[in-house]
Formats: C-alpha cells, sequence, structure tokens
C-alpha cells in the first residue's frame, strides 16, 4: 500500500517525512501567506529523501482568516492562525491527489499540542478517517506523532539537524518574523533539542 504525506514544509511535518518515508509528498499552496517558503521547504526535503513530491494549487484566501491568511482572526478562532476547516480542507486536497496515484494512506502532522483546536485532536483524525474510509479508493488517514510533543517527535525521528534546519515554521510571511507562534514553537524546539540560537 503507497503512502502519501502532507508535507507542508514546517518542523512537525518534516521530521513525520525523516521518520516514516513515505513514497509520496503532497504539499498545498491554499493562498497562505507563507505558500513560497513551505514549498522550498518541502522540496528540499522530499529531494534529500528521495521521494515523489507532488504540490496542488488552488486560492482560498478569500475565505481564510488569521495569521496564515494575514487577515484578523474569526471570533470564535481558538489561536491567532486558525483558518476555518483547513486540516479537514487539507486533507480532503490531499487525499484527492493521493488516490490518483495510487496511494491508500495519508498522513498528517498533527502533535498532542495541537489539540488547542478541534481538527488537531484524536476524535478529529478518527472521524476524517472513517470518512474517508468509506469512499471509493478506501483511503485511512493517519496522524502518528499524535501522541507526541514536537520535541517527541523529532528526536523520535532522528532527523539530523541540517534537514531539520530546511524547515518553515512562519505562519505570516516567507521569511520568519521570528514573533507569530510557529516561529516561537520552532525557535523553543530548536532550543529544547540543544541547538540553541542556531
Amino acid at each position: 500500500m503507497r503512502t502519501a504525506l502532507l508535507l507542508s514544509g514546517g518542523m512537525d511535518s518534516v521530521a513525520i517525512a525523516w521518520w516514516q518515508k513515505p513514497d509520496i509528498a503532497i504539499t498545498i499552496d491554499y493562498g497562505q501567506k507563507p505558500a513560497e517558503a513551505e514549498l522550498r521547504s518541502a522540496s528540499a526535503v522530499a529531494t534529500a529523501l528521495g521521494i515523489q513530491h507532488e504540490v496542488v494549487r488552488f486560492d482560498l484566501s478569500s475565505i481564510g482568516s488569521g495569521d496564515m491568511a494575514g487577515e484578523p482572526p474569526l471570533a470564535l478562532a481558538p489561536i491567532p492562525e486558525w483558518w476555518p476547516f483547513r486540516n479537514q480542507m487539507l486533507l480532503t486536497a490531499a487525499a484527492m491527489k493521493a488516490v490518483s496515484l495510487d496511494a491508500r494512506r495519508l498522513l498528517i502532522g498533527c502533535l498532542s499540542t495541537d489539540d488547542q483546536h478541534a481538527d488537531g485532536k484524536p476524535e478529529f483524525i478518527r472521524a476524517m478517517n472513517s470518512v474517508f474510509s468509506i469512499q471509493e479508493g478506501g483511503m485511512s488517514v493517519e496522524a502518528p506523532a499524535i501522541h507526541l510533543t514536537a520535541t517527541e517527535l523529532t528526536k523520535l525521528s532522528g532527523i539530523p539537524f541540517e534537514v531539520l534546519a530546511w524547515a518553515h515554521s512562519c505562519h505570516r510571511a516567507n521569511e520568519a518574523c521570528g514573533v507569530c507562534r510557529g516561529c516561537l514553537k520552532h525557535y523553543d524546539t530548536m532550543q529544547a533539542l540543544g541547538y540553541g540560537a542556531y
């Protein structure tokens, strides 16, 4: 069974790529502000691993919100970068591409700390797996790091620093802003791993 990974180019998905060695990496440009840098990072990692890299593009910026859309978050947003139904959209788009490539297992990089929003929780992954499994192709959806923190995942993956450093975690731009939650998580994880101010 071929496996596809939703590879955003961020620290978590990069570590999962190194750990799980999927057959296919799928990166999606849906109109998010850091799309260009995410694509660069994902491409570099896929090349280093020698895995097939597919890019899917469509512009949903007009219905986005929060840091990743360059807009104020909606009143119901649990975190500043929240984009309504983002993981549901990303999984659906990735599955549409994956099934055409004969992949029947789809991975997403949710962590234990992603439970601050509904579509980062284990019950969401289970629900999406149920929906996908009853459709043509019988695809499964898995979050192999759902019970790990970013530091735990990175250590477990065995990813070398020089590859992890390619990750682009900023939610706001193609150059790290240094102050968004993505950047702060990236710096905190690097420090926890002993890399300090690399």
